[in-house]
């Protein structure tokens, strides 16, 4: 299996931007005392999934991020800079 992250197939400015929505999710569920079972209950999917979108190696859609977001009562805000 190829290292992706290592290759070059994912620039160094997606795998910070993956690394830094996965942190902010991870930390507003933490905050909000809720469990990635939970969350995955809430946003129909599996814990595992949860799991690896929280540790920047999973590539979620955005409709995925949104689902999770709107799970803990959120919302996904993007700014492009």
């Amino acid at each position: 299996m190829k290292n992706r992250y290592s290759n070059g197939v994912i620039t160094p400015q997606a795998l910070t931007a993956r690394q830094s929505i996965a942190q902010e999710l991870r930390a507003t569920r933490r905050q909000l005392n809720l469990t990635q079972e939970i969350v995955a209950q809430r946003a129909g999917t599996q814990k595992s999934n949860i799991s690896r979108m929280e540790s920047g190696k999973y590539n979620p859609s955005l409709d995925f991020l949104v689902k999770v977001a709107s799970s803990m009562g959120k919302t996904i805000d993007i700014h492009i800079s």
